[in-house]
């Protein structure tokens, strides 16, 4: 039971955090995020806040990820790496927008979870895989999009490779706690910060070119 809440209550929150990219308004419309939450949290699906998933792990907001989308400018023929897929609600939204979404989480029973709930729904162009997300994915690069739902306080040099020319990277910069959510684009010099979409807290991001395991 999801009570009288229901994607329209996301819409609306999405709109009131200042999104205005009608193809991800229509997105999270779209996309039934209590079949992308624990069974037991079904009933706060449609509020506008984080849900625990285990690993001391937490969804991302829907309006945050929303934030985060939008800063990708996708038009709907990219190629888009996600790291840390949660329980996959944001790799729906991001599967309707995208041409094709890889996303990597480092835990199996996560990926898992994710695999039923995307199937559920008839997603078939996203590639789930368990790995290191620090590291990202070369043998699937370049990627027009990354996007990265955990913290370390600069961006990976391996997703920095991995990353077109022109393409955009979203990743919150900061200690795991406390950060600042960068929207960077990628230069013939490198990357270049572009702008700071908003302040939020994230769980830290581990691995070999993040936070140790």
């Amino acid at each position: 039971m999801t009570g009288d809440a229901s994607p329209e209550d996301l819409v609306s929150a999405v709109r009131a955090a200042g999104i205005h990219d009608e193809r991800l308004i229509e997105a999270v419309r779209s996309t039934p995020r209590a079949a992308f939450v624990p069974a037991d949290h079904a009933g706060v699906a449609y509020h506008d806040e984080p849900i625990p998933i285990g690993h001391r792990q937490v969804t991302t907001q829907p309006s945050l990820s929303a934030m985060m989308i939008e800063g990708l400018g996708l038009a709907g023929d990219e190629h888009v790496l996600e790291i840390g897929t949660g329980l996959g609600y944001q790799t729906g939204l991001l599967a309707r927008l995208a041409a094709d979404v890889v996303s990597i989480e480092r835990w199996p029973d996560l990926v898992e979870q994710v695999r039923r709930n995307l199937a559920r729904q008839g997603v078939d162009n996203v590639e789930l895989l368990v790995g290191d997300g620090s590291r990202g994915l070369p043998d699937h690069a370049p990627y027009d999009a990354i996007i990265v739902s955990a913290a370390f306080p600069e961006v990976p040099p391996p997703l920095v490779k991995q990353l077109r020319l022109g393409g955009r990277l979203v990743q919150p910069v900061g200690p795991g706690g406390q950060e600042e959510v960068v929207l960077f684009q990628r230069a013939a010099t490198g990357l270049e910060r572009r702008q700071v979409l908003t302040l939020a807290y994230f769980v830290r991001l581990h691995g070999e070119y993040g936070f140790p395991p």
